[in-house]
């Protein structure tokens, strides 16, 4: 079951604010069934371009990034809030480029962050959106 994304939905600035200093992501697609979440996840994330990007360090192999492209939607939580989200691959080369300076520029000191913008990770690239059209927390 791939959920369908609606181009219009859209973060507000001010959220984008607040999750490009987040560290407090966790990610949770759906099961199989399409109703019951996964378990949370910590992982990276970054904005750019007026979006919120995700990646799997295990690439498209991780379980939750398969999660994520086949259910196409799930929950976060990020910047102290719980949200609906929806996911859409990123297959285009120049937004994973800015993904990747995106991740370098908040990730600077991290001894991870090569595994964040190598090619495995770089092909997991998936935007993040919100599920409600007026981006209501949960």
């Amino acid at each position: 079951m791939t959920t369908l994304v609606n181009e219009n939905l859209h973060w507000t600035t001010q959220q984008l604010t607040a999750f490009a200093s987040a560290n407090d992501m966790q990610i949770s697609p759906f099961y199989s069934d399409g109703k019951t979440y996964g378990t949370p996840l910590w992982i990276w994330s970054v904005t750019a371009n007026r979006a919120l990007y995700v990646r799997a360090w295990h690439g498209t192999h991780s379980s939750w990034y398969r999660s994520a492209v086949e259910q196409g939607a799930g929950r976060m939580h990020l910047a102290g809030r719980n949200y609906h989200i929806l996911f859409k691959p990123v297959m285009d080369p120049n937004i994973i480029q800015t993904v990747n300076l995106a991740y370098q520029a908040k990730y600077t000191n991290s001894p991870y962050l090569a595994g964040m913008v190598n090619v495995a990770a770089q092909q997991s690239t998936l935007c993040v959106l919100p599920r409600d059209k007026d981006r209501r927390k949960e």
